[in-house]
């Protein structure tokens, strides 16, 4: 079918509603995006691009511009936290460019991206309510038409509960705290990733080595918040890894400023869309953040929507299309990372040391198989149909 002409209204101002944005404007579609913030921003963060996202921002035509903001990642070097010995090392050499972002600078790209391809983006605005056929009910309550609404708005998606009805999401007993601190010293451009048992934090630099994204997490019995903009306490962040040696001790001594949020495990949803209404990013496919691909996913799904509805036959066909074309690869990719929490906080005894161990030997002897794990995943071309 042609895009051309066809009124698109997203919800949700993050990577995915950016991209889609994009990707839909691109094809001729009319397409307006409803963010509930007063500004698209970010606070602080870092994320993780791998080469299958970074081919969807090529062909999006954000290539230059994503590269003059991220900086290329060599590896993993994973850590026993300790002591900070090294476990083994991933190296991502020869399997396409790698990077590390600020998330905020990630968003200022799809930003300037979407208004450049014409889409209009009104701030301020929430969605309370989404109804079949193509109508958004605003908190300010104005209903709003469209000839498809895409819900990427998240994990508390009203897109979502519009398809799917309530649901009440499953504590994973796991809470990530982030924060971001300026660098002492010029950090090797690879993430370090320190294992414990129960925890583990990961770090790499940002902006030119100028600052250090850590992302740590812990198990823990309970947990009554959602989200990822809760302050925490720095004190508690540091006790909470205390025992890390090698620089860790350096880089908590240095952060001001703490956010944590509970990891939840939603599902991936049974039904992506129906009656002018589909579900992209999080609000599809909620992951832990094992594995660095949630915003990878939501910037395959901005692709993989676009191209699917130019392809079909009828939207209908289209938006099944869609959801044929990824649920499988999201699951797969949820389940990976799911693995990775279990992996990440073996207890102590023979199965942690056999398990590192084999990643000694893999990493030293079979330095390609590590990183070949997952080609299935980082070599992926959406793009390339």
């Amino acid at each position: 079918m042609t895009l051309i002409g066809l009124d698109v209204l997203v919800l949700g101002g993050g990577v995915a509603g950016l991209a889609t944005a994009r990707a839909l404007a691109l094809r001729g579609a009319r397409v307006r995006l409803l963010e509930q913030a007063g500004e698209i921003a970010e606070v602080g963060a870092g994320l993780q691009v791998s080469p299958n996202a970074g081919r969807v921002l090529k062909a999006l035509g954000l290539g230059p511009d994503f590269a003059e903001v991220s900086d290329e990642s060599r590896g993993v070097r994973m850590r026993e936290a300790a002591r900070g010995r090294e476990v083994a090392f991933v190296p991502y050499a020869g399997r396409g460019r790698f990077a590390n972002v600020h998330r905020a600078d990630l968003i200022a790209v799809l930003e300037r991206g979407a208004r450049e391809a014409g889409v209009e983006i009104t701030l301020g605005c929430r969605a309370a309510e989404v109804q079949p056929g193509g109508h958004v009910i605003t908190e300010a309550g104005a209903v709003l038409d469209a000839g498809l609404v895409v819900g990427a708005d998240g994990l508390h998606s009203v897109a979502r509960a519009a398809l799917l009805g309530p649901q009440a999401p499953e504590f994973t007993h796991q809470v990530a705290w982030r924060a971001l601190v300026e660098a002492e010293a010029t950090l090797p451009p690879e993430a370090q990733l320190f294992l414990a048992p129960g925890r583990h934090l990961v770090a790499y630099p940002l902006r030119g080595g100028r600052l250090v994204n850590i992302v740590a997490c812990e198990e823990q019995a309970e947990w009554a918040e959602e989200g990822w903009q809760v302050p925490g306490d720095v004190e508690a962040f540091r006790a909470a890894f205390a025992g890390f040696g090698g620089p860790v001790p350096g880089w908590l001594a240095r952060v001001k400023t703490v956010r944590r949020w509970g990891l939840f495990r939603h599902g991936v949803a049974a039904r992506w869309h129906r009656e002018r209404l589909v579900i992209v990013g999080d609000a599809a496919h909620p992951t832990l953040p094992y594995l660095a691909q949630g915003a990878a996913m939501g910037l395959e799904d901005a692709w993989v929507l676009a191209a699917s509805l130019a392809e079909a036959d009828g939207l209908e066909a289209g938006l099944a299309a869609f959801q044929a074309a990824r649920e499988a690869r999201c699951r797969r990719i949820v389940d990976a990372a799911t693995a990775n929490a279990r992996n990440y906080h073996l207890p102590r005894g023979p199965k942690r040391w056999a398990a590192h161990l084999a990643l000694g030997l893999a990493s030293r002897f079979a330095p390609g198989v590590l990183p070949g794990r997952f080609d299935w995943l980082w070599g992926e071309d959406v793009t390339a149909g």
